[in-house]
This record gives structure tokens, sequence and C-alpha cells, in this order.
């Protein structure tokens, strides 16, 4: 009884300050707040509410490159002609370089226009009464479908194309396909993320739409160890080298969940490797360079470590057991020397203790105790990564590392990444993703802005393995100091610009254009451990292949996402014009630049306007109610009882308030 007291409490007392909270913000003008929501069906069947009937993807992996091909169907199944819009997730590394419409026997061919005049060719045919689709890109992870004039009993498939790079770490490669983007905590504080208010459907919930996967590998050299880690699957070998990889037909709402690809290379090591490709007078090369293997080093100087875990709403269940036991292998993996802290972060933040404890025994146990004792709601990372670059080091010298461990699921990604950037100083940062679909874009933007490495971690037997590999990569870097340089060889536009340490063991990648002949050698230079290291490749044993198209696209997506990704960027600044230049010249999706297809058909709307419908999302395996809040239906209501005078605002507002935190100081433990 006492139990269902307190939870009784506690769901009144957070029903109470939201409501506070969401008649406060009112004030502010109408966009007063972007959150999810979760889907409230109607009765009738007027209105198709779930236009999305299946989505599915093929894959083609050929060598380290993969192409994919996403298949969208839109059905609508009501009475009432219908706008769907649908927020879908991609790599945050894919180059999406076409899109398709078709509407019975008719394919269209979208075109690439900026990001704007996109937006109004979509619109003036939306008006005009023609079946359109836009694409339009919210993250370099995120994307927005829209499709409009969707007629009672139309048949509408959208087909994308994009490819990326698949690269090994620790001799294991990994292809991932995203399939759900997780509720986003905006704070309000975004203007155009208009994504990160669709609706979802509650934890457990199936998708409402079909999923499936077909995956055709081919490595050149045998396969080893193919399995997949999220989904039922079937493997059928043609030969050692080639593998077809289909889902389970019990996998059909299996769209939850990232799909998970893994295998290795027979042997267990890549050679150096050159790809080259030339297209309209320009040539295109990408290079992988293999480094040395890890060197064991003995002394290693003490070490602070700053972990900064995730107990917000989202984490509730599966994502914060998981983080709980990867934080228990990071801290009994710390030697006496070391020293940590622990800040957890929700609405709020708290620290475990104001400086920096010994990695003792003791201290160990009650840094996870504390992990143990808090949760909160919201998602206040920023604040939360300012208070933890704030503290203060105890000792000159200790080198520090940092380490996130969340699901990723706020929207102010890019503040986070100039907030490390511009104050991590001598420091470097890791993070963890934890849960069956992270924010990948997150994860690994504060590992690459914070020199770092990302790991994503979906199941629970998955921890033990990523913290043996975060203390490897601490303790002993694969290479440093990397320089690359070219004799004979005419390369320019080359990315990166400067070649970061080597942390995990996986090859340095090259991109980058070339004039003249193929011909010279390309070296890559540093030090691994305290020996210099030296790997010079031969250009001339290699040939350019028209197989290669892939790499025109790759390097223009690699340019676009050292400029744009990580960078918030005024739109003023010139690198802004020279994103959109690429995107136009290598008909690639990019933040600045859309695809949109019109049908020429103009069909009747016979009963005026269209209905938007916005496709319900499923909360990703794992994840609780408690990511998403409450309905804007419920907000909705208290909301017109005040409009309509039933009682005053000021008066409510103060009563909610007032009642919210006597019963959370009286009984509510919360962050």
């Amino acid at each position: 009884m006492k139990k269902t007291t307190q939870l009784s409490k506690t769901c009144i007392a957070f029903l109470l300050l939201f409501f506070a909270k969401s008649l406060l913000a009112q004030e502010a003008g109408p966009d007063r707040t972007l959150s999810p929501y979760f889907m409230v069906k109607s009765e009738g069947k007027e209105l198709d509410q779930l236009p999305l009937k299946s989505t599915s993807a093929a894959v083609n992996i050929a060598g380290v490159i993969a192409d994919v091909t996403i298949t969208q169907v839109y059905c609508n199944e009501g009475e009432f002609p219908i706008e769907a819009i649908y927020v879908f997730p991609a790599s945050s590394r894919a180059a999406i370089y076409g899109m398709k419409m078709k509407v019975g026997t008719r394919t269209i061919t979208a075109e690439i226009q900026e990001r704007e005049k996109a937006r109004q060719t979509y619109e003036t045919a939306k008006n005009n009464g023609q079946r359109t689709s836009l694409l339009e890109q919210e993250r370099p992870n995120v994307f927005q479908m829209n499709v409009a004039n969707v007629q009672p009993g139309d048949e509408i498939q959208v087909e994308l194309k994009y490819t990326e790079l698949i690269v090994p770490t620790e001799g294991e490669y990994a292809f991932v396909y995203p399939t759900v983007v997780g509720p986003r905590y905006m704070n309000g504080s975004e203007s155009n993320a208009k994504f990160a208010s669709m609706p979802y459907l509650h934890a457990k919930e199936k998708p409402t739409y079909n999923f499936d996967l077909k995956v055709w590998l081919s490595a050149g050299m045998p396969l080893q160890d193919v399995t997949c880690t999220s989904h039922k699957t079937h493997l059928k070998y043609e030969v050692t080298n080639s593998v077809q990889v289909s889902l389970d037909p019990a996998e059909r709402q299996g769209g939850n969940r990232d799909f998970k690809l893994k295998y290795r290379l027979a042997g267990g090591e890549i050679e150096d490797g050159l790809l080259l490709y030339e297209t309209g007078g320009e040539k295109y090369f990408l290079y992988m360079a293999q480094p040395p293997k890890r060197v064991s080093i003995e002394k290693i100087p003490p070490r602070e470590y700053i972990f900064i875990v995730d107990v917000s709403g989202s984490m509730h269940g599966f994502p914060l057991e998981v983080s709980k036991k990867l934080m228990r292998n990071l801290l009994t993996g710390l030697r006496p020397t070391d020293k940590f802290n622990v800040l957890l972060f929700a609405g709020t933040s708290a620290l475990f203790s104001e400086k920096s404890v010994t990695a003792s025994a003791d201290n160990i146990e009650q840094g996870i105790g504390f992990i143990d004792s808090q949760q909160g709601g919201g998602t206040e990372l920023l604040p939360a990564l300012q208070r933890a670059l704030d503290l203060a080091r105890d000792e000159e010298g200790v080198s520090r590392s940092m380490v996130v461990v969340t699901d990723g699921f706020i929207g102010l990604e890019k503040e986070a990444f100039d907030l490390v950037r511009n104050h991590l100083d001598d420091a470097n940062l890791f993070s963890f993703g934890i849960g069956s679909s992270v924010n990948h874009f997150i994860i690994e933007g504060l590992a690459h802005v914070g020199q770092g490495e990302p790991a994503i971690i979906t199941k629970e037997e998955e921890a033990a393995t990523a913290a043996e590999q975060f203390r490897k990569y601490i303790q002993s870097p694969v290479l440093t100091r990397v320089k690359a340089s070219f004799d004979g060889f005419e390369a320019y536009d080359v990315e990166p610009v400067s070649i970061p340490d080597v942390l995990a063991e996986r090859p340095v990648i090259i991109f980058g254009k070339y004039k003249g002949e193929a011909k010279g050698k390309i070296t890559l230079t540093g030090f691994s451990g305290k020996k210099k290291f030296k790997s010079s490749f031969a250009v001339g044993k290699t040939t350019p292949d028209t197989r290669n198209t892939a790499l025109r696209y790759l390097w223009a997506r690699e340019r676009i996402r050292l400029l744009d990704d990580y960078n918030r960027l005024d739109p003023s600044d010139e690198r802004v014009k020279e994103v959109t230049n690429l995107g136009l010249k290598y008909n690639l999706m990019t933040a600045y630049t859309s695809f949109v297809a019109v049908d020429r058909e103009i069909v009747k709307n016979a009963k005026g306007e269209l209905a938007e419908v916005k496709q319900a999302l499923p909360l990703p395996e794992g994840v609780e109610d408690s990511a998403v809040g409450f309905s804007p239906a419920i907000e909705g209501l208290v909301l017109r009882g005040v409009q309509s005078g039933l009682f005053g605002k000021k008066m409510l507002q103060a009563v909610l308030l007032v009642v919210g935190v006597v019963l959370v100081v009286f009984g509510v433990k919360r962050l």
C-alpha cells in the first residue's frame, strides 16, 4: 500500500508540474514547445491515420561500400485525401543521391533543389492537386518525407538510394540500418526541429507498418562469423565469399530497433587498399591504410575520468540497466592510482563528489550506488556537459577523459558539439550510446569533436566488451601524430585535412581527388607507442574502375560532413554556400538541398482541403512511455479550461505549482 501511495503521489506531482509548465510556456507564443506525444486513434474510418503501409531495404555490400535502396509504400485506406508526413532515420554518414516516386504505372524521378525552392515546388504542386513528394534533411541522420494528394485508394511508392562506407573496427565489419527515430527532448529552444513533434505509439506497441530487409554481401574473400545481433535472419551462402541475408517472416514488425549485421574476413585483417574512379573530367580516390597492431605500454600515468550519465525518462528500464552494468565494468577496471567522478543528468544534474575521488573499492561501490539512487524526466545534456567541463582539476599533469553515457534522445546536437569543441582543452571525450535505436549523430559527433571514440551498446552482454575496449583506447592509442603525404601522385581536395590519433584498430580513411596519371605513392607516418611508423602504397598498381561510382558521392558526403555536420553555421557563412553547391553538383541530400518529385497528372480533390497526417512512430524497443510524456490532447483540455474562463490562469498556475512542489518535497524522489 505504501508503494502504491508513493507511486500515486509521483504521478500526480509530475502531471501537475507538467500542466503548470505548459501553461507558463503558452504565454510565449503558439510554438511554445517542441515535444513528441502519443497518438490518439479515432473511431471513424474517414481519415487514414496510418498511411505508411510498409518500408523495406535492399542492401548490396561489395567490398567496403554499401549501396542501399529504401522503398516506402503509402496507401490511403480512408475516405479523405491526405498529406502523409513520415520521419525516419538513416546512417549519419549516408550519401543520399537519388529519389523516385511511383504512382500506378508512372515513375517520376525527383530533382535536387535548394531547400526553400524545393519546398515551394512541393507546396505549389500540392495546391494544384498534383501528387508530389518532398524529402528534407532534419539532421544528418533524420529525414522527413512529405507525400501530398494521396487520394482514397491511392498507392504511392517512394524509393530512396544512398551509399556508405563500411569500415572495420578491431577486425569486425558492421552494417547498421536504423529503423526508427527516437523521441527528441528539445526544451523548446529550437524552432526548426518540427520533426521532434511527431506522434508515437505506446511502449511495446508494434509498428503499424511492415518491415523487410535483404542484404547481398560480397567481400572478395572468404567470409566468417556472419551474424545479425538484432533480428532473426536466414543466411544463404552462394560461395565462401558471398552470402544473402534475409529477415525471418516473424520480423515483419521488427521496425522498432536498428538492424545490425556483423562479419569478419578470413585472416582477420585487411591490407592497405586504393579505389579509383574517373568521370566527367574529375578523378576520385579512396585510400584505406591499415595501422599497426596496438603496442602495450606498461607505465601509464594516472588518469582522471568524469562519467556523465543520462538518467532521464527515455533511459528508464532496459537502457538504464545496461548503463549501470557498463558503469560497473568501467569503474571496476580503474587502477587505484586513477581518480573518477560521476555526474548524472536528466531535468537537472547531480554530482557524486565536488572533487574527483580515488578509484578505491569503497569509492567505486558508492559511485555505483549513486547511479542507482537518481532518476528524472527531461534530458538536459548541455548544462550537464558545462558543469562537467567546469570541474576543477586536483592535480596538474593528470590526463582527463570524459565519458558520456546516453541514448542521445535530444535535439540540440550541434550546440553540444560547440560546447565540447570550445571548452574541452587538453581532455578527450568518449561516448557510449545505449539502446536499440540510439541517436548515432550525437554519439558519433561528441566523440568526433572530443577526439575520442564512440561505442553503441544494444544488449546487456555487450557492456563488458565495450568497457574493455574503452580501457585499451585510453591506455594505448594505436597510432599518434598521423600524417599522409603524396609523392608523384597529384592529390587535392583531400579529406580529412588533418588526421586524428587512431585509438581503435581500424583503417585510416583518406578521400580525395587527383590530377594526371594514377602513379607515385601515398605514405602514412606516425608513432606506434614510442616507435616511428611508416607505410607506403604504390598508386600505379591500381587502375580506375567504372564500378566505383560511389566514390564521387562518398567524397562529397565526407566533405559535407566535416564542413557542416558538426558545426553550427550562420546562414551567411561561406560554408553554407559550399555545402549547398556540393549538394546541387553531386545530387546529394544536405541540410540546404532537398529532393522533390511532382506527378504531372492533376487529381480532383472533391472534399476540399487535404488532411495532414503524421505517421505515428513506434517507440524504440526497450524505451518506456516516460520518454514521451503526456499527450497534447490532455494538455489541451487544461488549456481550453483556462481560455474559457472556468478558472484563472495565474491562479491555476500557482495552485498546480505549489501542490506539485509539495508532493515532490514530501515523498517524491527525483533528480
